[in-house]
């Protein structure tokens, strides 16, 4: 199982390395090599999280550090359709360091043992934190396309087309992948929400009991909604929907880390991380 992380870890950096050279060297050899790299450590990261349902009985989110690792796992596979989507191939150069360093906290994270749990064999609770997982990935991807089009946007603004403005695509491809990742992370994340309220009503008797996390998850609904809102019918688009964008994705790593480690409620004491 260890040996299976590292080999993980291993591909992950591979493919940063892969993407880097990319990103410098613009050869697209460089490129496919980042692609295949990060592709066989999501495959190695599935067999991982596949080994520890298998040993475990439940899906693996009982501590922090199965859950990171959960989320880390996302990230790629959500990468993998997007760039099959959009054919954004720079987005390597974020999406691949970013799971590396992701999975290199995951490895330094203690794996705490916790007592086995029936809850945690939930059809609703297996749905919603894959689905969840899966959203809150597709807007980590569109937080990383709104810094690579502040990045081509100045560069055109001040007339010097030296690095960026050769290697980065047109605001156009980076504002249109940067809006389609926001709508399946939000179509993800309320599929999320709906599930989770399926779940919460079957263990806790209600579907919404104003748990942190529930609040907080609810703030980070509607702040993209109004961001797809305010697109669709006053035209937000550009510089700032990238700003919006990665804004965003700070709320929602406080939801994810920020509300777990400071302040209380079911959910952290139900997945004691």
């Amino acid at each position: 199982m260890k040996s299976l992380m590292i080999i993980t870890i291993l591909f992950y950096m591979l493919s940063t390395a892969g993407y880097f050279a990319y990103l410098f060297i613009q050869k697209s050899f460089l490129q496919r090599g980042g692609y295949l790299l990060l592709l066989g450590g999501f495959l190695c990261h599935t067999m991982t999280i596949g080994c520890g349902f298998l040993q475990s009985g439940h899906l693996p989110v009982n501590n922090l550090h199965d859950t990171l690792s959960l989320a880390g796992w996302a990230v790629p596979g959500v990468f993998l359709g997007v760039q099959y989507r959009f054919n954004l191939k720079i987005l390597g150069v974020y999406a691949a360091p970013f799971v590396a360093l992701v999975m290199v906290l995951v490895f330094q994270i203690p794996k705490a043992s916790a007592p086995a749990n029936d809850i945690l064999k939930s059809f609703w609770l297996i749905s919603h934190v894959t689905v969840i997982f899966l959203g809150e990935a597709a807007f980590a991807l569109a937080a990383g396309v709104g810094v690579l089009y502040l990045l081509q946007e100045r560069t055109i603004k001040t007339k010097k087309h030296r690095f960026f403005f050769k290697r980065l695509p047109s605001l156009e491809l980076l504002d249109s992948t940067g809006y389609g990742c926001i709508v399946i992370g939000f179509s993800l994340l309320t599929l999320g929400l709906i599930t989770g309220f399926v779940y919460a009503k079957s263990v806790w008797g209600r579907f919404w009991s104003w748990d942190p996390k529930e609040v907080w998850s609810g703030i980070t609904w509607l702040f993209y909604a109004a961001l797809l809102h305010e697109r669709l019918t006053v035209g937000w688009r550009g510089r700032k929907s990238a700003i919006m964008a990665i804004i965003g994705f700070g709320v929602l790593l406080f939801t994810f880390l920020g509300v777990n480690l400071l302040l209380e409620g079911h959910h952290v004491e139900f997945t004691k991380f």
